[in-house]
């Protein structure tokens, strides 16, 4: 495997959705990035960008460069034992009340690039499997304005209850009532949308990335 491959392969265990949104993250352009995966340079990562990496992921750059090791250093993330970083909160969704309070909260998490979001919080059942794996864990930042959201991407609803108090993790996609939307599983398996009304929302959180137990 070269180290374009790996860089590749970092990309998904991020658990970035587009490779725009991992050159966002970078501060980095999309076009740049692209070059990058597409070996303008041959096989091999700028080191420029390897410092990145390092920087901000925590990248383990003999990893990248031989494929030894694993391919993040355990610096990153940090549990903490203060309320630095962003709140874990160890519960099931059926267990969280709309509010996410940070005296619920299990530890604290110190990584760069999930601190500007609102709460880590676990996988239970495999509704989103492959996406979401039953044991990952999601980091989900709130969002308020419901008109405003992002087609097709995974959310934390969590309703009221007019609508049975539904907790659940679903892609969100547009329904021809603008006062509705659709909830719908990436696992096969569970067929069928759910149709909810925006009113009947209590809280909703878009989840930005995933990481799994053994980087913690």
């Amino acid at each position: 495997m070269t180290e374009i491959q790996r860089l590749k392969e970092v990309i998904g265990l991020l658990g970035f959705k587009t490779q725009k949104d991992f050159a966002d993250r970078l501060k980095l352009t999309a076009g740049a990035l692209s070059d990058a995966t597409r070996g303008r340079r041959g096989d091999s990562v700028s080191q420029s960008l390897k410092d990145r990496l390092e920087l901000v992921f925590n990248l383990n750059i003999e990893w990248l460069e031989s494929g030894k090791g694993e391919p993040f250093i355990k610096k990153g993330p940090i549990i903490s034992e203060s309320k630095e970083g962003v709140p874990y909160f160890d519960i099931s969704l059926a267990e969280i009340d709309h509010v996410l309070n940070e005296e619920q909260a299990e530890y604290f998490v110190n990584y760069k690039p999930f601190n500007d979001c609102t709460a880590y919080l676990p996988v239970y059942g495999d509704s989103m499997y492959p996406k979401y794996a039953s044991g990952e864990i999601i980091a989900v930042r709130e969002i308020t304005n419901y008109e405003v959201l992002q087609w097709g991407e995974a959310y934390v609803i969590m309703m009221n209850e007019a609508a049975n108090s539904l907790r659940s993790i679903k892609l969100i996609y547009q329904h021809s009532n603008d006062n509705k939307l659709i909830l719908r599983s990436s696992n096969p398996n569970f067929k069928g949308d759910t149709v909810i009304e925006k009113k009947n929302i209590a809280a909703l959180y878009i989840i930005k990335g995933k990481i799994t137990r053994n980087l913690i």
